[in-house]
C-alpha cells in the first residue's frame, strides 16, 4: 500500500468537528495543547463553542481546520502510519509541509494564525465571494469569466475533472454562476469564504505574509509534498518563502496535485481533516483515469477507527 495523505483547505470548516476525536484520544488533545500555548489561546472553544459566522471568518476557519488536521495527524503518527507523499488545498498545504517535516507544530500554527488574519484583514474593501462551477470544463468556466464585463472576477481552482473555483467580486461571482449554467455547467455553488482568495487582490496580504514566512525554519523533506502552484513535488531549489508568499495571489492546481501522486504511485489516498471534497476530487480524477484507487475520508471517529484498521 502506497499512502498519500490530501489535507483540507476553507470551506469544509463546521462547529463542533473533530469533537469526538478530540474527547477519545490523548494525541490529538496534546496536539491543540501545543497549539494553544504557542498561540495563548484556546482552538477547541474557538472550533467547538463559537457560531458557525465567527468560524467561518478566514482568521478563525483557517487555524481551526489546520488544528484539527494536524490532531488527526498525530493519531496517525503514534500508530506508526505514515505517507509517502502528501499535498493540501490552498490552506491545506500548510498542513501537508507539517506533516512532511518541513515546518513543526509550532511554526505552522503561528504561520497559519498570520495567514488567516492577514488574509481577512488586507483584502481590499468589497463584496467578494467564491463559488465552485461543476460539470464545466476549465476553458468553458475561463471563457464564462471573461464574458463578465462589469466587475472583477478570475477561475483560481482548478480542482479536478470538470470543477474550477471562480473568486472575485460578489456580484461579478453571481453572473459567472449564470453565464456557466448557459454555457452548460450542472450546478454551481457559492462557498462558506470571505475574500477574493488566490486572486491579485490580496497583493497586500502576500507582501506581509513573505515577512512572516521570512522568521520560520524551513527544515529538509522528510517526504515529498507536491505544491499547489503548479501540481509538482517542490524540489530543492525551490524557495518556499516565494512560493508560499505568493500562493495566496495566484490560482491551484489541485487536480494536477492529484495526478502527479498517482504518477509516484499513490494507490491509497487519506483525506486527512474536516469535509469529504478533496475524496470527491480524487474519485473524479480516478473516473477521468478509467483508474480505480482507495479513497479514505478521516473528519469523525467513526473515519478514523475506520481507517486505523485498513492502515494498519
Amino acid at each position: 500500500m502506497k499512502i498519500g495523505y490530501i489535507f483540507p483547505g476553507q470551506g469544509t470548516q463546521v462547529i463542533g468537528m473533530g469533537k469526538d476525536i478530540y474527547d477519545k484520544y490523548e494525541e490529538a488533545r496534546n496536539a491543540y495543547k501545543i497549539i494553544d500555548n504557542e498561540l495563548n489561546e484556546s482552538i477547541e472553544k474557538l472550533t467547538y463553542e463559537a457560531s458557525q459566522d465567527e468560524l467561518n471568518k478566514t482568521e478563525n476557519t483557517q487555524i481551526a481546520i489546520y488544528a484539527m488536521s494536524m490532531a488527526i495527524l498525530e493519531i496517525l503518527k503514534s500508530r506508526g502510519i505514515n505517507p509517502c507523499v502528501a499535498a493540501g488545498l490552498s490552506l491545506g498545504e500548510y498542513s501537508a509541509l507539517t506533516c512532511a517535516g518541513v515546518i513543526d507544530l509550532k511554526e505552522g500554527a503561528k504561520i497559519v494564525r498570520q495567514r488567516g488574519r492577514l488574509m481577512q484583514n488586507l483584502a481590499p474593501e468589497g463584496n467578494w465571494a467564491m463559488a465552485a462551477i461543476i460539470g464545466l470544463e476549465d476553458e468553458k468556466v475561463e471563457e464564462a469569466c471573461s464574458k463578465v464585463t462589469n466587475g472583477f472576477v478570475k477561475a483560481v481552482n482548478y480542482n479536478c475533472p470538470g470543477q474550477v473555483v471562480v473568486s472575485g467580486e460578489k456580484d461579478a461571482v453571481l453572473q459567472v454562476m449564470d453565464i456557466a449554467k448557459e454555457l452548460g455547467a450542472k450546478r454551481a455553488i457559492e462557498l462558506k469564504t470571505s475574500g477574493p482568495f488566490h486572486t491579485e487582490k490580496l497583493k497586500k496580504a502576500s507582501e506581509e505574509l513573505r515577512k512572516e514566512l521570512e522568521k520560520i525554519n524551513f527544515k529538509n523533506f522528510d517526504i515529498p509534498v507536491i505544491k499547489n502552484f503548479n501540481g509538482e513535488e517542490y524540489g530543492k531549489e525551490d524557495n518556499m518563502i516565494e512560493i508560499l508568499s505568493n500562493h495566496v495571489i495566484n490560482p491551484v492546481k489541485f487536480g494536477k496535485s492529484i495526478q502527479t501522486m498517482i504518477n509516484m504511485g499513490v494507490d491509497t489516498f487519506v483525506e486527512i481533516g474536516p469535509g469529504k471534497t478533496l475524496s470527491g476530487f480524487v474519485k473524479k480524477v480516478c473516473k477521468a483515469d478509467g483508474i480505480d484507487l482507495n479513497v479514505i475520508n478521516i473528519e469523525n471517529l467513526e473515519g478514523l477507527e475506520n481507517a486505523l484498521e485498513i492502515l494498519k
